[in-house]
């Protein structure tokens, strides 16, 4: 068979990392090449994404390979899985990423990979990749890259002087899924490898002895991503697990990948994949852990099953099994309870903490904050507006939620 093209493996490669959904560039340090070298890194980015100031930017994200010494059941590179493969050198991987940029195509790279070999070898050819870009062509674009757990922590260590970021995948939210359904990986590794990373940071904010800092490490942090509906996780749980790790190891994000069933499956995977909704709504629930001040057992706790509400948001669904605590004098709540108000994000509670100093903040007021009304009416009390018996009613949640929608039998 014919050596492929560089076309044809960036074909493979690339499609193979579209599972990988955890390859943000927010939080990194500017990069700026005015004063020499190739590229610059924005505030934020991901593939086809938007930084604050509205610009669309993209990174090169690609597999360097999707060979892959593990069997893990639900990755579709796995060892036993009958698909095309495809491998580039590093220097492959510099030149599409040099090239992409130079035609204003990209602004970084996010490169992870199948396991080759050995963890080691792996690594060490993704460090290698990163150290040409940054040393050999001056390279200032964002450097995002997927760390291999079972690597030698001196590679780790030094994959962090080159990449804005770093991430290890903690792959299920519960350890007794990761033993079953990837038998080769274990999630002391994966933690182990996460602490260091951890440790790496901290250690290059602290001033040495002569008062100067160390190279910094990883500037833009480190995240994770878990596979949801690949076993019977409860969101509940998932969130407990989320939770734990932002504490734990000061993670910048932690993303969710809804399960997609792929071909030759092992009996132990669903047959079908979760809704896109589920995910969704995960990422709301982590939204409001990380700015709202919501906990992950009372988001859990708002059904009874452990898993969210698919119909309204996880905010509305905790209000409407709280109704005890509501409706809030929006003239005297506390920032942590207005917090929790449906319908007032976090720069609209700003906004009312200014404003009241000044005098009662009234219903039209709200609207010019841009507080979404339709949510909060049963939920406040405003000097111009009062919910009567709304919050109570038994009719509340159908209120808020989607209208019934007629199947097609064909």
């Amino acid at each position: 068979m014919a050596p492929r093209t560089l076309q044809q493996k960036l074909a493979i490669l690339s499609d193979a990392a579209k599972y990988d959904a955890s390859c943000a560039s927010s939080g990194t340090t500017r990069r700026d090449a005015r004063d020499g070298g190739i590229g610059s890194s924005g505030g934020m980015g991901i593939c086809h994404a938007y930084t604050p100031d509205g610009r669309c930017i993209s990174l090169l994200k690609i597999l360097m390979t999707n060979f892959c010494i593990y069997d893990c059941a639900y990755c579709i590179n796995r060892v036993s899985s009958n698909v095309e493969r495809a491998r580039f050198t590093p220097e492959e991987v510099v030149t599409l990423t040099l090239e992409f940029y130079r035609r204003n195509m990209i602004e970084g790279l996010f490169l992870s990979s199948g396991i080759i070999r050995s963890p080691d070898q792996t690594m060490g050819d993704m460090v290698r990749i990163a150290r040409m870009l940054r040393v050999d062509h001056g390279f200032k674009g964002y450097i995002h890259l997927k760390t291999i757990p079972d690597a030698s922590p001196e590679l780790v260590a030094e994959a962090g002087l080159y990449a804005d970021r770093l991430s290890v995948n903690i792959e299920l939210p519960q350890d007794a899924s990761i033993r079953e359904l990837a038998p080769e990986k274990r999630p002391e590794t994966i933690r182990a490898a996460m602490a260091d990373v951890r440790l790496s940071r901290e250690a290059a904010k602290e001033k040495t002895h002569t008062g100067k800092r160390p190279p910094r490490f990883a500037p833009a942090g480190q995240s994770t991503q878990m596979i949801i509906g690949a076993d019977g996780t409860s969101d509940r749980d998932i969130l407990k697990t989320s939770a734990n790790l932002y504490s734990g190891y000061d993670l910048k994000r932690v993303y969710y990948s809804a399960f997609s069933p792929i071909p030759d499956a092992s009996a132990a995977l669903p047959l079908i994949k979760p809704p896109l909704m589920r995910e969704h709504r995960l990422y709301q629930a982590d939204w409001l852990m990380r700015f709202y001040g919501f906990e992950a057992e009372e988001i859990g706790a708002a059904h009874p099953s452990g898993f969210l509400d698919l119909a309204i948001d996880p905010k509305l669904a905790w209000a409407l099994a709280n109704r005890a605590q509501f409706p809030v004098d929006v003239a005297r709540a506390s920032k942590e309870m207005l917090l929790r108000v449906p319908g007032f994000g976090t720069k609209t509670v700003t906004r009312i903490l200014a404003a009241r100093r000044n005098g009662p903040v009234r219903y039209g007021d709200l609207l010019r904050m841009g507080a979404i009304m339709s949510k909060a009416q049963p939920f406040v009390t405003l000097p111009d507006w009062h919910p009567g018996a709304l919050t109570d009613s038994a009719s509340l949640r159908a209120r808020f939620a989607p209208k019934p929608e007629q199947l097609q039998l064909l």
